[in-house]
């Protein structure tokens, strides 16, 4: 078994690999490019774990929907335009896999996943804490349409085996006590959660310390050293660092980096937005997703977050103001205790979601390299997947069988 890792990237998904790699008594290093106060996407996202989506990304109808969306500036969706032939690839490669039965296939993987990372959070919560509050999701949906939609995303839901309750508008405000719903009606997910991601990512870093992991910030891998087959060190900019397993955790920079060794994890950064009141003047009592609008609004200890927006831009984290601006115009018209004016002043926060082609994650060994494992492309359920995604990674390290099948997530899929 190999004693030495090295995990590039110090977000939610190398963090969680970190810690459970070090509980099977693995020597463990992190590099992350960033400094222990930068704010990735690790931080500003809505904190939700949703076993409730078992559909990726690339579905059917997802297609005609982005392009009915970019006709409007303050839509949930946009596209840059721009001369890029990763990007042309990678829409290609999304529209090929947007179809039936890639979600038929897809679903129970990513059902597995999500359900296994809820039962890892609950007993993680017994012994760090992360404002972890396990009320359920509620899908809000304003309009008779978007119920009907909805439901029928429910009714998968269950078939898989994920409890789902459509609700009429009276009874999602009698489970919703703590603000006004103006809704047609909702869906209850009760197995959905959520937590504070700067809380979780604050006690990730202090249990990792506490257990002799070595954290390297500000280096960034500029290249490899690689002989026979193998890795042998990676090139950053302090120093040759050197391992018996490499893992490549780096979210959407992990694209230009694994080409460097000539492996290819066609990716798209997909920036978000949030804001967060941090004394706003009713608190929900659970998470949701406002339906039509794409929108998701997170109550954090006494603080509110809401946030959506997915912009395909590049590696670019300016704030566009028509999305920010769309964002908190939804708020009002499902939850009418909202102003717009409430969020005046308060600065946007930008992340970038390492977005794969067909809305899967990569996870597992690479073929090119026989040390080399990949665990990133969790598009927007980073947070959501990071616990058992650091599991199964820590088992296949520790030359176990991974105990969830994770073929179909395979990092070599587009080579």
């Amino acid at each position: 078994m190999a004693r030495d890792v090295l995990i590039v990237g110090g977000g939610v998904v190398g963090l969680f690999t970190a810690r459970y790699a070090a509980e099977r008594g693995l020597s463990v290093t992190v590099v992350e490019r960033g400094g222990p106060a930068d704010e990735g996407c690790s931080f500003g996202n809505a904190g939700m774990i949703v076993p409730s989506h078992v559909v990726p990304l690339a579905a059917p109808g997802m297609v005609s929907l982005g392009l009915r969306y970019l006709l409007s500036p303050e839509s949930p969706f946009y596209v840059r335009p721009r001369a890029s032939l990763d990007l042309l690839r990678w829409g290609a490669r999304f529209w090929r896999a947007a179809n039936a039965r890639h979600v038929e296939r897809s679903a129970p993987v990513l059902r597995d996943l999500h359900l296994a990372s809820r039962a890892c959070f609950e007993e993680l919560a017994g012994t760090i804490d992360f404002g972890l509050v396990t009320r359920g999701l509620l899908m809000l949906c304003k309009t008779t349409h978007g119920l009907e939609e909805e439901a029928r995303a429910a009714d998968h839901a269950r078939s898989l085996g994920v409890p789902a309750t459509a609700l009429s508008a009276a009874e999602a405000q009698a489970l919703e006590p703590g603000v006004r719903l103006d809704v047609a009606g909702a869906i209850h997910y009760p197995l959905d959660a959520h937590l504070t991601p700067g809380r979780l990512m604050a006690s990730l870093r202090e249990s990792l310390e506490r257990s002799s992991v070595r954290m390297i910030w500000n280096a960034s891998v500029t290249g490899w050293k690689t002989r026979e087959g193998r890795v042998e060190a990676a090139v950053t900019t302090r120093g040759d660092l050197t391992a018996d397993e490499y893992v490549l955790a780096a979210g959407v920079w992990s694209t230009p980096v694994a080409r460097d060794l000539g492996v290819s994890l066609p990716m798209q950064a997909g920036k978000g937005y949030s804001l967060t009141l941090p004394a706003p003047r009713r608190l929900p009592h659970l998470c949701a997703l406002l339906h039509e609008a794409r929108v998701a609004v997170t109550p954090m200890g006494r603080a509110l977050r809401v946030g959506g927006t997915m912009e395909l831009t590049g590696i670019d984290t300016a704030v566009n103001p028509a999305r920010v601006r769309g964002i908190v115009k939804a708020v009002p018209r499902y939850l009418p205790d909202f102003e717009v004016g409430d969020f005046d002043g308060l600065p946007a926060w930008v992340g970038l979601r390492p977005c794969s082609p067909d809305g899967l994650p990569y996870l597992g060994r690479t073929g090119r390299f026989r040390n080399l494992s990949v665990a990133t492309g969790h598009s927007m359920m980073g947070v959501s997947l990071a616990p058992i995604t650091g599991r199964l990674m820590a088992e296949t390290l520790a030359g176990a069988p991974p105990s969830i099948d994770i073929e179909a997530l395979s990092p070599d899929r587009y080579s």
